[in-house]
């Protein structure tokens, strides 16, 4: 096991064998180059696995190098090397002690997630990213703008929402136009600014309905999952085959309750306040909309609220069937193009 220690600049990696004795270690850049100099180094030992903390910004070219040239490349969570390190026989904090941490980790896990190359989720997930941070941005904009016309008109309605909104925009431009001094001009920039947001956002919505449509169908067809939600949810999974079931899918979208154990045998869960919190604002979103009608969530909460459930309960117990439905939905679309390319093949193969 080759763990590795990533830095801006710098990858320091420590070689163990299975009983976690310290073969070698190595420095080295982190450029391509030197990516297919560890590759070489690496080839005097029979077999070998790639351990990466998991921090991607740091390991993504790594990871590729890795995988390109035929490596199994593990991702180990922050958690388990900081544990791997405290319980570890050498004191202190060094990047051999950290890369051998990383090790450890990785051979005492060994069902750690296996690393892939990048496929078209990723285009989804870095638009769905990149449009949150325009929105953001965006709204920033708009809650000094309302300040500034405030200040400008204490009698000027701008209707909620509507800053996102060209007319409404076109609108006070053409009211302020007229306007002197620091504030309206301010105020005229914070109006362009905003247009232009509004109209990246859309152009990344238009872009991300046509990836979803392409990439996740069945997932478009839950009733209540939007683009964005699908753009959300298939950005952040990167594959549904990573999952062994769609118990495990739940657990990591957080929607699985936690056992109660200290000696309890009632069955009592609490609430799992973990998973990946993203997905399960997605699936929050999938929920409120079927419970206004739309699907067949709003039947499924006035049996759980006649039962007793309060409504928080109820949709969490929600969130969790939308989980399996998600997850079916996700399989089926990925190998909605495998099946399709055999059935191309088929069409094509002469009968005998």
């Amino acid at each position: 096991m080759i763990g590795v220690d990533s830095h801006k600049h710098s990858h320091t990696v420590v070689v163990l064998d299975d009983l976690k004795r310290r073969v070698a270690e190595k420095t080295l850049k982190t450029t391509s180059d030197a990516h297919l100099e560890l590759v070489v180094w690496a080839g005097q030992w029979a077999q070998v696995c790639f351990a990466l903390e998991d921090c991607r910004h740091l390991t993504r070219r790594l990871e590729r190098d890795l995988l390109g040239a035929g490596h199994r490349v593990v991702r180990v969570p922050t958690q388990l090397m900081a544990g791997a390190r405290r319980g570890g026989r050498r004191p202190g904090k060094s990047d051999p002690i950290d890369a051998e941490a990383v090790a450890v980790a990785a051979l005492r896990h060994t069902d750690l997630p296996v690393a892939e190359l990048d496929g078209p989720t990723r285009e989804v997930k870095l638009l769905v990213d990149h449009r949150r941070d325009l929105v953001s941005e965006r709204t920033r904009l708009q809650a000094r703008l309302r300040w500034w016309l405030h200040e400008l008109d204490p009698a000027l309605h701008v209707p909620s929402r509507g800053l996102r909104r060209y007319c409404v925009l076109d609108r006070l431009e053409a009211h302020l136009a007229d306007d002197q001094g620091l504030v309206a001009r301010l105020a005229r920039d914070h109006i362009g600014r905003c247009r232009d947001l509004t109209r990246q956002i859309n152009a990344l919505e238009v872009e991300l309905r046509t990836l979803v449509r392409r990439l996740a169908p069945s997932l478009l067809a839950l009733p209540g999952c939007g683009v964005l939600g699908a753009a959300m949810i298939l950005g952040e999974t990167a594959g549904a085959h990573r999952f062994r079931s769609r118990d495990a899918y739940a657990r990591f979208t957080g929607t699985a309750p936690i056992p109660v154990w200290s000696g309890r045998t009632d069955g009592k869960v609490r609430l799992n306040r973990g998973g990946n919190r993203t997905i399960n604002t997605a699936l929050h979103m999938i929920a409120v909309t079927q419970s206004r009608g739309i699907g067949p969530g709003r039947a499924y909460l006035d049996k759980l609220t006649a039962a007793g459930k309060t409504r928080t309960e109820a949709l969490r117990l929600l969130r969790r069937r939308l989980s399996d439905a998600v997850f079916t939905a996700l399989r089926a679309d990925e190998h909605a193009p495998q099946l399709s390319k055999e059935a191309e093949m088929d069409a094509l193969t002469p009968a005998a």
